[in-house]
């Protein structure tokens, strides 16, 4: 049997353990493609670094287009991560007809349309399962599951790092400063954590579950994004009084009727008798409802050498599979569906507010008056006196009200005398 020879561009922690599941599972993996899987050649930043696993030395090169270039090489796995030139390695690779499995979230989501072309039109596969979710199979879930489904709802903790943050500030009452740093400490968070706390690690896979979920063509600047940084733990301690959680959600929303969509990035409160509102710490849960189906969830690991290696090394078995059927570049999802965008009109949702207010009578009644002037109805509201300052406190929870009537709202409060602060607004769900 002819050996599968893979290239490996990366070799941190993602890429140990690539090698340590191919090199440690080479039985069960040869059994289920019908050939040996050799890990041929490995592009490092330094021959010389200390690593924690053995490789031999003759396989390691500091240059990638020693393996772009090397015409034994069947398939490539980058796990090297960036933009920029990792794009020019991966087009060139599918240019002289190398299959690509990768981990690069980033590239996927700026340019996946441009290498998913270049793929077809080359007949090579481009797989990047461990781009959205770690160890969760929600890509091949969302291509081959529900292939005779209509997604209407994608809503998805994607991101560990700030999950870890917001589940510590419930269950401990701790500030965001302190459990950042406790993240950072932790190692799950970067020393510049702006990536994940801000959102942008959270848009980047929401943009690729978008495309797959609504068969168009989803980019960055399609996704509207606000980050967990401003979140206290007094938001998230009224959260809990009124039978929510905080999460950072990503959440891509489809009308049924016209198939118009918008995607978002944002700290939501989650009813807590809803599934998603139960993940906690570093792990992350796809929840996704099919228009036949219904409502579904996955729910894993979202990071880490081990779960993310193991969706790696499942595309690379998916390849040579196809390269053993001669079907590789034909199971590309290239999107096929105009895109139509929801406008502030067309996207509603519920909303929670927190206000300070000057504790006098009549301040409900003119604040209500102004829900009413642009149409928006709610479902709670809540008035105490705030222990810290002569302002009353007033929460309001609405009944769905579109982006474009609640931005007239807020707009209205600027200039409301009774308001002192709109402290807090969030997005409700469930």
């Amino acid at each position: 049997m002819k050996p599968v020879k893979v290239g490996l561009l990366g070799l941190g922690t993602v890429g140990t353990g690539v090698v340590r599941i191919v090199e440690g599972h080479q039985e069960d993996l040869s059994s289920q493609v019908g050939s040996p899987i050799i890990i041929e050649r490995i592009a490092v930043n330094n021959l010389n670094k200390i690593r924690n696993i053995e490789v031999d030395r003759s396989k390691l090169t500091e240059d990638p287009w020693d393996i772009i270039r090397d015409p034994d090489i069947d398939v490539i796995i980058e796990v090297m991560g960036g933009v920029e030139p990792t794009k020019a390695y991966i087009l060139e690779a599918l240019e002289r007809g190398k299959h690509i499995v990768t981990a690069n979230k980033d590239l996927m989501a700026l340019y996946g349309s441009e290498i998913l072309a270049k793929a077809q039109e080359k007949q090579c596969d481009v797989f990047y399962e461990a781009s959205v979710a770690g160890g969760i199979p929600i890509i091949r879930t969302l291509i081959e599951g529900f292939s005779s489904d209509r997604i209407m709802k994608i809503m998805g903790i994607v991101n560990g790092t700030t999950n870890f943050i917001l589940s510590k500030m419930s269950q401990e009452g701790a500030s965001y400063e302190d459990v950042l740093l406790e993240a950072q400490q932790l190692g799950y968070a970067e020393s510049d954590p702006t990536a994940d706390v801000e959102g942008l690690d959270a848009a980047r896979k929401m943009a690729i579950l978008g495309t797959l979920g609504f068969r168009t063509n989803v980019e960055l600047s399609d996704v509207t994004v606000r980050g967990i940084s401003a979140v206290t733990k007094e938001d998230i301690t009224y959260a809990k009084k009124l039978g929510y959680e905080m999460k950072l959600l990503g959440i891509a929303d489809r009308d049924p009727e016209d198939d118009e969509f918008s995607i978002t990035v944002q700290p939501t409160m989650v009813k807590n008798t809803h599934p998603i509102a139960a993940v906690s710490g570093v792990f992350n849960a796809v929840y996704v409802y099919g228009e036949a189906v219904g409502e579904t969830m996955f729910y894993g690991a979202g990071a880490g050498e081990m779960p993310t290696a193991t969706s790696i090394v499942a595309d690379l078995v998916a390849v040579i599979k196809n390269l053993k059927l001669g079907v590789n570049g034909l199971k590309a999802i290239v999107p096929y569906k105009p895109k139509k965008l929801k406008n502030d009109e067309t996207i509603a949702y519920k909303n929670f507010l927190l206000l300070h207010v000057a504790d006098r009578a009549g301040v409900l009644a003119k604040i209500t008056q102004v829900f009413a002037e642009y149409d928006v109805s709610l479902e709670s509201v809540v008035q105490s006196p705030n222990a810290n300052t002569t302002d009353a406190e007033i929460i309001i929870v609405t009944h769905n009200a579109s982006k474009a009537s609640m931005d007239k709202v807020l707009k209205h409060f600027e200039k409301l005398d009774v308001i002192q602060r709109v402290k807090s607004v969030y997005r409700v769900e469930g």
